[in-house]
């Protein structure tokens, strides 16, 4: 009963944002970027709010915390999408791409280990008025969302076990 209103305060300016843009197949639409970043973000916030059991104002202070973390994390992830392009056409044989390999890739493993950084100074931020209970709820949710976007960026739907 209590997670409607939440829901109902994060989701409506996510649903506004919602409306069709036209765009060229292949382009990268900035805005589209941007409200896929907050539903992400919206996501997140909820599954938050529901594990650790939080208030609509403890919510919105995490829902902030959240988004100062994204704005740290957005160039970063660019950088490892620049570097993957990069090695994508090295890898079809672009010659123009070829001399651009080692750095690319040095790019995109120091990119990721600054995410990871981040990742543990969120971490720690939102973690910081927790309980160790909570504590460890959050470091739960944390790992099952990054095991998560993984999956979805390789097309896996769930672990395969062997």
């Amino acid at each position: 009963m209590k997670r409607m209103p939440l829901a109902l305060a994060f989701a409506l300016p996510v649903m506004a944002l919602a409306q069709p843009v036209a765009r060229e197949p292949g382009e990268r639409d900035p805005d589209r970027m941007a409200r896929a970043e907050q539903r992400q973000r919206l996501r997140q916030v909820l599954e938050l709010a529901d594990t650790l059991e939080l208030d609509s104002a403890q919510a919105l202070k995490m829902d902030e915390t959240l988004r100062r973390f994204e704005d740290r994390r957005r160039p970063l992830r660019e950088q490892v999408r620049d570097s993957a392009r990069i090695l994508h056409q090295a890898a079809r044989g672009d010659s123009a791409a070829l001399g651009q390999v080692d750095a690319a890739a040095q790019k995109a493993f120091d990119a990721r280990a600054q995410i990871a950084a981040l990742d543990r100074e969120l971490y720690q931020a939102l973690a910081k008025d927790l309980s160790p209970q909570k504590r460890a709820r959050l470091a739960m949710v944390m790992a099952r969302s990054e095991g998560a976007r993984g999956m979805k960026a390789k097309g896996l739907k769930e672990p395969r076990g062997d």
